[in-house]
């Protein structure tokens, strides 16, 4: 028996996916064009939603490309499926020629392309051991990563984490007493004293890590793990000036590596130079990462592909040793996914997309500032850089005080926003106060000036609609 694809997503029936609400066919996408996407809900479907977020920060290029349609087509006439670990594709070779490129001279020399951030920081991982192993330095485990921190869905990747999603999961995690270590959150909205400006709240942030380096034995440290502009964990909350730069000093001092994450803040979306790299908004290239993570617009959602990306020091120490990296992924430096990425990021370097997202996500942050914070509303801070943005909903302004999470804040604010043709996410507060309701916008490389000021025109209305809204129900 044939399924029809356009029956059964019209039909009522109940979802054969095992995802979200398990026995419910949610929300489903049936067309996209630009910054514009059709979704079918509750057997309505709703034309041209002004996509404000691209799925979790995917997209670059928007829906229906015709040129990368092309570039799909023709990677798929000329690829041919090889277990890149024992035999490789010239694919692979060339997107990580240009993304190497396209970063600052001399900071990486290798890539490695997997099929999900996850999986990206899972391998980050495994390199990280084999490269103390290569050196002769076995007894270097310890991985200082930090509180309300995500780096994806895998178990490996959550052991770096940490926020109330990966709690249930703690018993299948690495030990997360002697091994996965956990430094405070750099999160000036609500952890900078009064009294101090962001180079001293740096300074006390570093001072803690020092001392857990030292308290652990420096002989013991691995990595410290960063995102470098946090996503869902947190809402896009811009590392306190000298706080990267103080990691890689610290990093340098003991011999440990310097592990940034960019699987959703990287990759053109925030870069000032109109580039790929999201801490060249902080730190020299001179002060790059010994490795980095990257995904999400690598591919534009077109295919399913993210990267680690290796400095010199990590791969001159597999080379002078083993020279061999242990076992692989089935679909590693895929051949078509590898070519369909390559000419995604050919397109947007030569139309220079990376700097209008910059230009343009600034703009959005300029505007929501002005709209937001000059009226009496649920909106407490507004913050981001370039492409990637968010605001924190608050019950008061002054406190930073939260909403109570069963009051459900950020589901109600999302789907008022998609009704009235604007899609966010939406991610809930933590139970314990230490962050708030986030809306996190994080649009197509494409997006203009007028699709900024509609974005922010429909968010803002729903904000203060919302906002009248909780106040009649005397929850705010």
């Amino acid at each position: 028996m044939t399924v029809s694809v356009e029956k059964f997503a019209a039909s009522n029936e109940p979802s054969y996916c095992f995802q979200a609400t398990v026995n419910h066919v949610g929300p489903q996408i049936v067309g996209g064009r630009g910054l514009h996407i059709d979704i079918e809900k509750d057997g309505k479907v709703y034309k041209d939603i002004l996509d404000g977020v691209t799925g979790a920060a995917v997209g670059a290029l928007g829906w229906g490309d015709d040129e990368i349609l092309e570039i799909i087509n023709r990677a798929a006439k000329e690829s041919t499926y090889s277990y890149a670990p024992t035999i490789s594709n010239k694919s692979s070779e060339a997107l990580a020629k240009f993304y190497i490129e396209h970063s600052p001279p001399g900071v990486f020399s290798s890539a490695l392309w997997v099929t999900s951030g996850s999986e990206s920081n899972e391998n980050a991982l495994r390199i990280i051991r084999q490269y103390y192993l290569e050196r002769g330095l076995p007894n270097k485990l310890k991985l200082i990563s930090r509180e309300s921190s995500y780096h994806g869905f895998t178990l490996g990747a959550q052991g770096i984490s940490w926020n109330p999603r990966i709690a249930p999961y703690e018993p299948y995690l690495m030990d997360q007493k002697n091994i996965t270590l956990k430094m405070p959150v750099a999160y000036s909205y609500r952890f900078k004293k009064n009294s101090e400006n962001e180079e001293q709240y740096s300074k006390r942030l570093l001072d803690i890590l020092e001392k857990m380096i030292l308290d652990n034995g420096p002989e013991t440290i691995a990595a410290v793990i960063v995102e470098t502009l946090p996503g869902s964990s947190l809402g896009t909350t811009p590392p306190p000036k000298g706080y990267l730069k103080g990691i890689r000093i610290l990093c340098n001092r003991y011999d440990i590596i310097f592990y940034l994450d960019e699987v959703m803040c990287g990759t053109g979306r925030s870069n000032p130079n109109g580039k790929l790299n999201c801490w060249e908004n902080f730190l020299d290239p001179s002060e790059g990462p010994d490795i980095q993570t990257v995904g999400k617009t690598l591919g534009s959602g077109y295919v399913t592909i993210a990267g680690v990306l290796v400095g010199p020091k990590i791969k001159d120490a597999f080379v002078n040793g083993s020279n061999t990296v242990f076992g692989g992924h089935t679909y590693s430096s895929h051949d078509f996914n590898c070519a369909v990425a390559l000419g995604v990021q050919q397109k947007i370097a030569r139309e220079n997309l990376t700097a209008n997202i910059f230009k343009m996500g600034s703009l959005l942050n300029g505007r929501l500032n002005e709209k937001l914070l000059s009226t009496d509303n649920i909106a407490g801070d507004v913050r981001g850089i370039g492409g990637f943005q968010s605001v924190e909903i608050v019950k008061n302004r002054e406190t930073k005080e939260v909403f109570n999470s069963k009051d459900n804040i950020i589901g109600r604010l999302r789907q008022l926003c998609f009704e009235n043709g604007l899609s966010i996410m939406g991610m809930p507060g933590n139970p314990d106060g230490t962050c708030g309701d986030r809306a996190i916008f994080a649009p197509a490389f494409i997006v203009t000036e007028v699709d900024i000021e509609k974005m922010v025109e429909i968010f803002v209305k729903c904000v203060n609609s919302f906002s009248k809204t909780l106040k009649q129900e005397r929850i705010w």
